[in-house]
């Protein structure tokens, strides 16, 4: 079936072509239409048409990659139309390697000639492909990769290469189609990677196709930044179908979660995953809660380190190291809550790191964000005990200003005031304030002592009660001891 595009911007010039290629009888078995560039693309993908007789002026520059890597994928035959006669317009044309480049307003009669030359052309090749794909062997098609089948695999070897963003693999397929094999692999895209199956010839070995392998990473890297992971499998159990090979080597693809891209991973035989316990231990959960307690970064880093870095091989199962980051997690989450932590910007940064711990593809990255939350976390928690030190402080000073003139204040009334201990609340004070809690609520009523001695017609005994002092015989030995002058000569020296 040979399939047309027609994409413009303007629904009568779309409408036109279409029906001058049904008044001319043009043999395309199917004509559809888009007007955006979004319908374009999933058109393309759905539909894969032949041929595209496209509107330039409707490409956003934004996109204009994209739309060249979709083309070169899919090897549609290109028309380009534009309204604009001009270099740029035609230099854009030669990129896509375009058919043909009609300037609007297009001749009716040069559309039926070029249409119905493609058509024929794709009719043809669409003919070969037939024939070509009817000679391909069974173990090299689709089928056998999902299929259980009896046909062993052992002339192939198998490579699997993946993406970090899988969005990208578009540009890779055009890579490896444009790469000069000596012989050319079966190319076999799937949603998530891309499947290189090799004849094995006599003069490949297990050494030639890893040299391929890390030439191909190697010249990759040299042109694009998106990390690239490998894996070449390779058994010596020659009765082993492709789809079993395949299912093996994808399951090999997970040891990029210890190893990271950027790596060509040589696989002989099924993975043989480490089972582990994922949970935490009654004794490794009292060792979170004492280390986050004490906010020990240099302990919870090395603990981290031991548990989920520099691993060998048997790996454990990379689910169950999920797992168990989670389950430390929950023990980080007892520590929020009990600092009320699990609000505003720290809790969003949780709830990241739970998404990176279940869907982030590289073990290092996830610890590292982990620790980085940790730290942000304890920061966090160490302003919340200062602030709340603060106000117990500032609670305990608006007390005793309020009653330091009842004669009995003493320390035990203020801690039990702030709900503290008398000894850690003296400690705290003390450490806070520079002096003792005595020595604050005696300077306290000094001074104001020293204010109300102004007041003639006050006598010392009753300036001594007012100011809290249990007589005057006891403030006028404390008052000279702080000031230097009895109470009587602080008055006269003032009136003087």
């Amino acid at each position: 079936m040979v399939k047309l595009l027609i994409a413009d911007r303007d629904h009568n010039e779309r409408t036109g072509i279409g029906w001058l290629v049904n008044s001319y009888a043009i043999p395309f078995d199917r004509v559809v239409m888009a007007g955006t560039i979004p319908e374009v693309f999933q058109i393309i993908e759905s539909e894969m048409p032949d041929v595209i007789c496209i509107e330039l002026d409707m490409i956003p520059r934004e996109v204009w990659d994209s739309f060249k890597e979709r083309i070169k994928q899919y090897k549609q035959t290109i028309i380009v139309m534009t309204a604009e006669a001009t270099f740029e317009r035609a230099m854009q044309g030669i990129e896509l390697h375009a058919h043909d480049l009609w300037i609007k307003p297009h001749s009716p009669d040069s559309i039926r000639r070029v249409l119905a030359r493609c058509c024929k052309a794709a009719s043809s090749a669409q003919q070969d492909t037939e024939i070509e794909e009817g000679a391909i062997p069974p173990a090299l098609s689709y089928h056998s990769l999902f299929l259980p089948q009896k046909q062993a695999a052992d002339d192939c070897w198998l490579l699997l290469l993946q993406l970090e963003k899988t969005e990208q693999q578009p540009r890779l397929l055009s890579f490896l189609q444009d790469y000069p094999f000596h012989h050319a692999p079966v190319l076999l895209p799937l949603s998530d990677m891309i499947v290189s199956i090799f004849t094995r010839e006599p003069r490949h070995s297990l050494f030639t196709m890893k040299k391929i392998g890390n030439r191909l990473l190697q010249e990759w890297e040299e042109k694009f930044a998106e990390p690239l992971s490998l894996v070449l499998y390779d058994t010596k159990d020659k009765s082993l179908a492709l789809q079993q090979k395949y299912q093996y080597a994808r399951q090999a693809l997970e040891i990029r979660f210890f190893k990271g891209y950027r790596q060509v991973s040589i696989i002989e035989d099924k993975v043989d995953w480490q089972i582990i316990d994922p949970f935490l231990t009654p004794a490794e959960q009292r060792e979170w809660i004492g280390m986050l307690g004490d906010g020990d970064r240099e302990r919870l880093k090395l603990w981290m380190y031991k548990e989920f870095l520099n691993k060998e091989e048997p790996y454990p199962e990379p689910g169950l190291l999920r797992t168990r980051l989670t389950s430390i997690l929950a023990q980080v989450r007892r520590f929020m809550k009990s600092y009320c932590l699990d609000q505003g910007r720290l809790e969003e940064r949780y709830h990241r790191v739970f998404e990176t711990i279940l869907y982030n593809p590289i073990l290092y990255r996830i610890v590292q964000e982990f620790l980085l939350f940790l730290y942000e976390m304890l920061d966090m928690a160490k302003e919340y005990r200062e602030d709340a030190r603060i106000d117990i402080i500032e609670q305990a000073l608006r007390y005793i200003e309020e009653n330091y003139t009842n004669p009995n204040l003493r320390l035990e009334d203020v801690a039990d005031y702030v709900a503290r201990s008398p000894a850690y609340f003296s400690s705290l004070f003390t450490k806070r304030q520079g002096h003792s809690f005595r020595q604050l609520v005696t300077t306290i009523r000094i001074k104001e002592a020293q204010r109300l001695l102004l007041d003639r017609k006050l006598s010392v005994q009753e300036v001594a009660e007012r100011a809290g002092f249990i007589n005057a015989n006891y403030f006028s030995k404390i008052f000279k001891e702080k000031t230097g002058l009895t109470p009587r000569m602080f008055r006269n020296r003032k009136k003087m």
